[in-house]
């Protein structure tokens, strides 16, 4: 058994789970509200303090989806309560960002400044020139935005210029040698 799948879901006070029909799961809480479909198979039971999820039969697709829709549900419960943030460190000679109203504008070397506007949802912090916080309730749109203003970027191992997550390691290389 799916020892993820099978550990209950704890929900903390002021946040409510609502489970509607073809498993459309709603979670109200102090940051937020998120919705999500999952996984028709899956019985998702709301049962006093805690969510219980129980697959129907040990096929290997049941298994695999048994511990995501678990592990979806308590992502929106710590979304709805904490909230989620992913930090971006840029590093090189002139790069930079700042923040214009909603635009995210990052000068990255090109010939042109690249501006990125926030989704709906999502708030992206810029600290100081060359430090991105994005935040926001939703784990997978806070990790997908991040990941694409990394995209812009992303560091190369020789200098370590570029946009990295701050708990990345940069593999460092050791560059060309002289002739003799």
């Amino acid at each position: 058994m799916s020892r993820i799948g099978r550990m209950p879901i704890a929900i903390p006070a002021g946040v409510t789970v609502d489970v509607a029909e073809n498993n459309k799961v709603t979670v109200k809480g102090p940051k937020g509200t998120l919705e999500r479909v999952l996984p028709e198979e899956m019985e998702i039971k709301v049962e006093g303090e805690e969510v219980v999820v129980t697959r129907p039969n040990d096929l290997k697709k049941m298994k695999s989806l048994h511990g995501l829709t678990r592990t979806l549900i308590a992502n929106m419960v710590k979304g709805v309560t904490d909230g989620y943030e992913k930090v971006l460190e840029i590093n090189g000679v002139g790069y930079r960002a700042q923040k214009q109203g909603k635009k995210l504008v990052l000068s990255l070397g090109y010939s042109h400044p690249v501006e990125m506007e926030d989704p709906d949802g999502i708030e992206s912090i810029v600290e100081g020139t060359n430090k991105i916080t994005i935040k926001g309730i939703d784990k997978e749109k806070v990790g997908q935005f991040a990941a694409e203003i990394r995209d812009k970027r992303r560091p190369e191992p020789y200098k370590g210029k570029g946009i990295k997550y701050s708990d990345e390691v940069i593999r460092r290389k050791v560059g060309k040698t002289g002739k003799k």
